[in-house]
């Protein structure tokens, strides 16, 4: 049996996400790290893959200078809320939003819905399944989410491996949200 791994790494911080914003084609914020930097966290016969916004391509360049464009792995369509902050759509559509956040399916802000997300990222695994060897995907928060969601079917409890000294952090806010903790570059990004 052929093995697959995949590493999904969530592109760097941007502006938009410390404002609380939907994401326009931003760049990441100010960072210390040169081309390559971080080349070396991965075997060299690794497949570097990245969505196509900026902010994919320039974090996906301190992995290595070979990233090859996957669509499959572009953001979220948000419509109209592209560079909305939550707080103001919480003042002047705070029922959509609200729809957004519990429906799925809904799209009130035009774009894609995560039902979509979901599906154009399970399709996109479902083409891995037949590669061996070892992805590296930067991408995006949703389009990570998806592949979880996509990966734990519901009944996830034999599909999550728990390495020894590994952690996990859940935070509540009115509902239990999973933390995944980013690369220690010590304070560069």
């Amino acid at each position: 049996m052929q093995t697959t791994r995949l590493t999904l790494i969530c592109h760097a911080r941007t502006v938009a996400q410390k404002l609380a914003c939907f994401p326009t084609n931003e760049p990441v914020e100010n960072s210390v790290l040169a081309p390559g930097s971080l080349a070396d966290r991965f075997d060299a016969s690794r497949r570097l893959n990245c969505a196509p916004e900026l902010r994919t391509q320039q974090t996906a360049q301190w992995f290595g200078a070979d990233a090859q464009i996957e669509e499959a792995l572009r953001d979220c369509d948000w419509g109209r809320w592209h560079g909305k902050s939550i707080k103001s759509l919480q003042a002047s559509e705070d029922a959509a939003l609200h729809a957004w956040l519990v429906d799925a399916d809904a799209t009130p802000h035009g774009g894609e819905s995560v039902t979509q997300l979901c599906e154009r990222v399970a399709q996109w695994l479902a083409s891995l399944q037949g590669t061996s060897g070892h992805v590296v995907a930067v991408t995006h928060p949703f389009v990570i989410r998806a592949a979880l969601i996509h990966v734990m079917r519901g009944i996830a409890f034999h599909d999550i491996d728990v390495e020894p000294l590994s952690m996990v952090e859940l935070r509540f806010t009115g509902r239990w949200r999973l933390r995944l903790s980013g690369l220690d570059v010590k304070g560069a990004l």
